[in-house]
């Protein structure tokens, strides 16, 4: 099966879209429901990531003006991969025995913390990238294109610092680094087929 750059961003684009619905039904479900088994939502999201990996190469290696932006999705992507990772195999078993002996606190209390620095470290990624892609479509859109693009920027420099702020700082839930990246990958998602436009001009 053949994939062009501008059919690879469009998976793209929607992959993103989903992965922020799925972080907004956990945050929805955390909040409302604590109780309730979270993991199968993990799951969805890795494969959702794989594919934002797998399908963001295409443009990665095609593209001439965003390369970088590509590039940033790309290792946005594993590390959001090795995040949910973490979550799914070894929350459990740490937290049990953090449960059962006072002394392995620490060590469930590291890798929980591990997983939020890494989950950072992916918002930043993705917040770059809004920026660089907003950047572009400010310059050469028209109309709500050009407005999205603003917003992109916006939003994207929004997560940069935030959740840098966390990753230097540790968990600081005062800082709105969550959703300063859920609202760049959102936007960002709106800018990557008229990025694939660009670098078909340039052509």
């Amino acid at each position: 099966m053949v994939f062009t750059a501008h059919r690879a961003a469009q998976i793209v684009a929607f992959l993103l879209v989903s992965v922020v619905a799925t972080q907004a039904l956990y945050t929805a479900l955390y909040l409302s429901a604590p109780d309730i088994v979270r993991t199968p939502i993990w799951g969805v999201e890795a494969l959702l990531f794989l594919g934002i990996a797998a399908f963001s190469a295409s443009p990665l290696v095609q593209s001439r003006l965003h390369t970088v932006g590509w590039g940033a999705i790309f290792a946005s992507a594993i590390l959001n991969v090795v995040q949910v990772g973490v979550g799914i195999t070894m929350f459990g078993p740490f937290g049990e025995m953090a449960g059962n002996i006072d002394a392995a606190g620490p060590a469930a209390g590291a890798v929980v913390a591990f997983s939020f620095f890494v989950y950072n470290a992916a918002k930043v990624l993705l917040g770059f990238a809004a920026l660089t892609f907003g950047l572009g479509q400010m310059r050469t859109g028209t109309g709500a294109a050009k407005v999205i693009g603003v917003l992109a920027v916006l939003a994207g420099i929004a997560a940069v610092v935030t959740n840098f702020i966390v990753m230097a700082f540790g968990r600081m839930d005062v800082v709105p680094s969550g959703a300063a990246g859920v609202a760049a990958t959102l936007l960002l998602a709106f800018t990557l087929t008229h990025a694939v436009r660009e670098d078909s001009a340039e052509a």
